[in-house]
């Protein structure tokens, strides 16, 4: 089944040591180039993906690019940027593939929240960027009436945790995106929250492998995949493999 579905990863890591790693509250990954990677995951149909950055690896860009160029142009980026970054250096990593900057309220390593509002405006004015959370659901409460009137957002993880699920469910509905990773780091049923975001709106839900699954539970499986599919049904699992992805990342676009 692996092969049966064009798979845009939206959301994996590139761990690669000849870059600078922050260790984030005494943590450090083990090491997960491209050449890892895509030997990992050559039994799908892989169409491209998401490098996302981690919280050890902070404001750095250099492991992001160097990754994008190795991966080609169907792979896009999302960084973390500070709040004094220039528009310059926004259209520069724009042009490099970049899509997105990364709030990390779960582990750090990024910009405060306090510029979530300030920033998602920003880049998205310049260079039609949305924001990323790493956040989970229960806190979403505190933070509705600020995510709503965002103009772009996905959230990883499908939000973590049950308590703050229905929230998260709204803000799909209202065309928040939510990415179907991280199976084992969430407090509930799988199933149940995929056909439940599904839904609320066949656009929002993105399927990513989560890989190499730093601090999870239990690494990302094949399985994951299998479970998706067959909790869908193919039509819905084509949009969630790759095209809700792939429309809302536009990969291997020229600005």
């Amino acid at each position: 089944m692996l092969n049966e579905y064009p798979l845009f990863d939206s959301h994996m890591h590139i761990i690669d040591k000849r870059f600078p790693l922050v260790s984030n509250n005494g943590y450090l990954p083990p090491e997960f180039d491209y050449n890892e990677y895509l030997k990992r995951m050559a039994p799908y149909q892989l169409c491209g993906g998401v490098v996302v950055s981690g919280s050890f690896q902070a404001f750095d860009q250099h492991y992001l690019t160097d990754a994008l160029k190795n991966l080609g142009n169907t792979f896009v980026g999302v960084t973390q940027l500070p709040a004094s970054v220039s528009d310059e250096e926004i259209l520069r990593l724009d042009k490099l593939g970049v899509r997105a900057v990364r709030f990390n309220l779960k582990r750090g390593g990024s910009e405060s929240i306090a510029h979530l509002s300030s920033m998602a405006a920003r880049v998205y004015e310049i260079a039609n960027w949305h924001v990323e959370l790493y956040v989970d659901s229960r806190d979403i409460k505190d933070l509705y009436p600020t995510l709503i009137a965002l103009p772009s957002v996905s959230i990883d993880h499908l939000g973590l945790s049950q308590s703050g699920f229905s929230l998260l469910t709204q803000l799909a509905e209202k065309g928040v995106r939510v990415k179907a990773t991280g199976f084992s780091r969430v407090d509930f049923k799988i199933e149940n929250a995929l056909k439940s975001l599904y839904l609320a709106n066949p656009e929002a839900l993105m399927f990513g492998s989560d890989l190499p699954s730093t601090r999870a539970p239990s690494p990302y499986s094949n399985n994951d995949f299998v479970l998706v599919a067959e909790t869908l049904g193919k039509d819905a699992a084509i949009k969630v493999f790759s095209k809700n992805a792939i429309a809302f990342y536009k990969p291997g676009i020229s600005k």
